[in-house]
């Protein structure tokens, strides 16, 4: 018998007949005029995602960096508690359900699972796609508002990927409030650009109050050691790009570098990185300079040369976002 295919080869299959009957120029300029708007002010009673077709395409064109950017940050998290497994799940403004497939590609397994979110449309195309997914043939695909009137159940996991940017700040704080009140692990995650970061940054504090751990991917549960304004701590997940992503964007790479930002944090005991490597590796003649954030809280550039033996060796092959030193 043959093994499953894998949730990110399952949801490539599916997302690639999405388009099917609806003309390329009138794709792309859906996926344009819905990026114009998503990066705009958005209320949060005026859903972007109109009907099936603008679903469709911002899908197609979205959903495999929104699933690469929070199965990143997932697998951080699973790293800091290797020995837990959600047994339910609940993605908040989750759309077409790109998180609910990171999940199930992080962590193999049926389990509950409900993505709530405002746009019917998104909700029933991530219902469509999600029959090519066994894990996810009983989620619950729920229409809810996304605010301050937001309610939850009790379940092990909450994801919120790229909604913070949509709320007003009071939603945002309602938000967060309310899944630190119904789960036992929140993982959000933003856009890796300095407002992003800020967004993350007010999640993580509200987190931290509420009684969470930080699990990833700070070293530590205490405030962050870059100054407000000076930068701000975010990275990268490659992405295959389809035909429509190399039509919007031009180009004729095979792939695009998703930058996100994100926290992940749990209510019992995590075992975070000592450190992780927050920049890209700069790799020299006989060097490799890694910026870290370590757990004193303090950021550090550390040099590795030949000498190090071994550990030279595992600073050549880390990546930005990589724990360090490399687990043994």
């Amino acid at each position: 018998m043959n093994a499953p295919a894998p949730p990110a080869e399952n949801l490539r299959a599916a997302l690639a007949g999405l388009l099917d009957g609806l003309p390329p120029r009138q794709a792309a300029q859906a996926v344009e005029r819905l990026i114009s708007n998503y990066r705009g002010a958005t209320p949060t009673d005026a859903p972007i995602l109109r009907d099936r077709a603008d679903v469709a395409a911002y899908a197609a064109y979205r959903m495999p960096a929104t699933f690469e950017a929070v199965r990143a940050a997932l697998e951080a998290f699973a790293e800091a508690a290797p020995s837990w497994v959600p047994g339910g799940h609940t993605d908040l403004g989750g759309g077409t359900g790109a998180a609910a497939w990171a999940v199930s590609a992080v962590w193999s397994g049926r389990r509950p699972v409900t993505v709530l979110d405002w746009a019917e449309p998104a909700l029933a195309l991530g219902r469509e796609i999600a029959a090519a997914n066994p894990e996810l043939k009983d989620a619950r695909w729920q229409r809810s508002r996304i605010g301050a009137a937001l309610t939850l159940e009790s379940t092990d996991l909450v994801t919120v990927s790229y909604v913070l940017n949509e709320l007003t700040a009071a939603d945002r704080t309602a938000l967060v409030d309310a899944a630190a009140a119904a789960a036992q692990a929140v993982v959000i995650v933003e856009p890796g650009t300095p407002d992003g970061y800020t967004r993350l940054i007010e999640a993580r504090d509200r987190l931290i109050t509420a009684g969470f751990r930080i699990a990833a991917p700070c070293p530590h549960s205490a405030a962050c050691p870059i100054a407000p304004g000076t930068d701000w701590c975010h990275f990268s997940a490659r992405v295959s790009r389809s035909s429509l992503h190399r039509q919007v964007k031009g180009g004729s790479l095979a792939y695009e570098d998703e930058k996100f930002a994100y926290v992940a944090a749990a209510r019992f005991p995590v075992e975070p990185a000592a450190s992780r490597v927050v920049r890209r590796p700069q790799i020299r003649k006989g060097q490799v300079l890694l910026d870290l954030c370590e757990s004193e809280p303090s950021l550090r550039r550390a040099t590795v040369t030949k000498r190090h033996g071994d550990l030279y060796k595992a600073a050549r092959d880390a990546d930005w976002g990589d724990p360090w030193p490399p687990p043994s």
